[in-house]
């Protein structure tokens, strides 16, 4: 039985759709990309660690991808806040750039083949935009340029929105221009202000408006007709619609063959967005926890669906990572005397069998819309298995010791490929993660390596003493800071745990009499 075929959710189908490559092997793909006046927040994560997947899913399909991911470096916003501080706006655009590139790779996201901005593209853009009024898609109104709707009978057939609902302005980023056609028409170049960048052009100087640039961009690298646009959901309308518009105005064979796009990081139900100051950076987030949590709890979530954040789930996350390498790393400690060994013995039929079971249900949730919820539930019986062929091998002897090593190698290698292919595998080492993981749980409890130590050392007395109430309380007050304690045959260790959710307070009337 072969591997099954990719499906893929078209958003302009509105279906799924078996993936079919433009040239056999080679996969064209475009994801619209920040916008950069800040640092990102979670919500560019949740894009990106989604696409980052798509990427490194093609890839183990054995595809040639070609991921072109932009800098919108030109934009009103960047100019206002480049005006307030006082700062040149490429300057600044620049310098939030390369702190989205640090932000991608603390989170494992391969860099896209290409990374064009704007500022380095305004003659492709310009070369667009003359095509497109030379098409009769266009008009000039005192050095602006702007697409007419009207003259596109297919406007709306990505959004499946109805004319007389869309906004103008091109999501909210600018204010109604009255002297429009029509109320919908965008802009695709803007005449030159006071305190703005500007380029010369033959409809005067200016810039390019929003959705103009990555047509320009997209086309020019992939062409006219690539296989795959992606980006958050909210570029449906109207930054996709619009560019689904322009490139097809401009060349009648402009072609998407599928549309992807994510859904939200919400808090507290509401979209999270730097216009209505609801959000997280994602540098606020990995300074508490791991990177590999963040990106966990972000694929814990099909792609396609929303995400509502909330602490107590970066704190599962990061749990469900710890125990990843820490069966990791605890293999790796049982493997590690027999290192070099070379065993004829085949792998036990009952490991052997749910080696082949994880592997098959990886393809079919992976190749099913890219289910990574299905695969990181999967992947917790293979976790299993190793634990407990560790504890097994510990007292076996002979063929049966044997037998349980190669079995261990050989669910060793399938959960570290399945876990390279989902980004989820560092180059670090098992150990080194969890001494990451560690550091990053103290933080959240305010507590040093010391302090926990010296916690430990006062529980043993207190045991030792038979003061177990203090023990117990030594205890649970660690815990309740994710912080748990283990008793093991050489001593007490600690390791970060999910915390218990802080219940709500009783009335006081109900509340139990505490004695002194």
């Amino acid at each position: 039985m072969g591997k099954p075929e990719l499906v893929i959710f078209n958003s302009l189908t509105k279906q799924k759709e078996v993936f079919k490559p433009l040239v056999e092997g080679k996969v064209s793909m475009y994801v619209c990309g920040v916008t950069p006046y800040d640092f990102s927040h979670i919500g560019h994560a949740r894009a990106y660690v989604a696409f980052d997947v798509v990427h490194r899913y093609l890839k183990h399909l054995g595809y040639e991808v070609k991921y072109v991911r932009n800098f919108t470096d030109i934009d009103d916003k960047i100019i206002k806040r480049a005006n307030e501080a006082g700062e040149d706006p490429l300057a600044l655009s620049s310098r939030f750039s390369q702190e989205f590139l640090n932000d991608m790779a603390e989170l494992q996201c391969l860099p896209p083949n290409i990374e064009p901005r704007v500022s380095d593209h305004i003659d492709q853009i310009k070369d667009m935009i003359t095509k497109i009024i030379d098409n009769g898609h266009a008009y000039t109104l005192d050095g602006d340029v702007y697409f007419s709707v009207d003259s596109f009978p297919d406007y709306c057939r990505l959004s499946g929105r109805k004319l007389d609902d869309n906004r103008a302005g091109g999501g909210g980023r600018v204010s109604v221009d009255l002297r429009k056609q029509n109320p919908a028409d965008f802009a695709l170049w803007k005449s030159a202000k006071p305190g703005e960048p500007s380029w010369e052009s033959p409809w005067g100087p200016g810039r390019p408006g929003w959705h103009i640039e990555c047509s320009a961009m997209s086309s020019h690298y992939l062409s006219h007709a690539f296989d795959i646009h992606g980006g958050g959901k909210d570029l449906i309308f109207p930054h996709h619609e619009n560019e689904l518009a322009q490139s097809r105005a401009a060349n009648s064979e402009s072609n998407v063959n599928y549309w992807m796009h994510n859904g939200f990081v919400n808090k507290d139900n509401q979209k999270m967005s730097k216009s209505d100051d609801n959000f997280f950076t994602i540098q606020d987030i990995i300074a508490k926890y791991h990177p590999l949590a963040l990106r966990f709890f972000l694929m814990r979530t099909h792609y396609r669906a929303d995400v509502n954040y909330s602490d107590r789930q970066l704190d599962t996350a990061s749990d469900r990572v710890f125990y990843i390498f820490q069966t990791l790393h605890d293999c790796a400690m049982a493997l590690l005397r027999f290192c070099g060994e070379n065993f004829q013995c085949r792998v036990l039929d009952e490991t052997q069998k749910l080696i082949n079971k994880f592997h098959t249900d990886f393809l079919a949730s992976m190749s099913d819309d890219l289910h990574t919820t299905a695969v990181l539930d999967d992947l917790m019986d293979p976790l299993k298995a190793i634990n407990s062929t560790v504890k097994d091998l510990k007292k076996s002897k002979g063929k049966r010791q044997q037998q349980l090593i190669q079995g261990l190698r050989a669910l060793e290698e399938e959960v570290k490929d399945v876990l390279s292919i989902l980004g989820l595998l560092p180059s670090s080492s098992s150990a080194e993660i969890l001494r990451q993981l560690k550091e990053k749980a103290l933080k959240r409890a305010g507590l040093s390596e010391e302090q926990v130590m010296q916690q430990i050392e006062q529980r043993a007395l207190a045991r030792k003493n038979k003061q177990f109430e203090i023990s117990d309380v030594i205890r649970k007050e660690l815990y309740a800071k994710g912080i748990a304690l283990m008793d093991e045959p050489q001593g007490t260790v600690w390791r970060p745990c999910e915390p218990p959710e802080i219940q709500p307070e009783e009335h006081p009337e109900t509340q139990p009499t505490k004695q002194s």
